[in-house]
Order: C-alpha cells, then structure tokens, then sequence
C-alpha cells in the first residue's frame, strides 16, 4: 500500500495538467482510494476463506 502511494503521488506530479478540481497531493482523495482498494481486497480474501472453514478438513482431503 505504501509504495503504491509513492508511486501514485510521482504519477500525480506527471499528470498535474490532466487533474481538475483536486490538486495534486489531494490528501482526502489517496485516503479515499486507499481505504477502498483495502476493503475490496479484505472482501475478496474473506469471502472464499469462509467458504473454507466451512468445509470438513477431513472430508475434502476425502474427496482428493
């Protein structure tokens, strides 16, 4: 997550011509993406897992 900032904050300071209404360093907007992108990524991650412990142990490694 934080090297994905710094990058982001370089990328914003080669791009400055192409952002309207936000200044470059728009602390509010890096919050913002960053608090999103965690919770699609802990969505991800929690929906198969508990599918998982829903499972058997025993009967899955059965059934392999």
């Amino acid at each position: 997550m934080i090297v994905g900032l710094l990058t982001a904050v370089v990328a914003t300071r080669l791009m400055v011509t192409l952002l309207f209404g936000v200044s470059a360093v728009d602390p509010v907007t890096f919050a913002g993406v960053s608090a999103l992108v965690l919770v699609v990524a802990l969505v991800a991650c929690f929906v198969p897992a508990s599918r998982a412990t829903a499972l058997e142990p025993a009967s899955v490694l059965r059934n392999e």
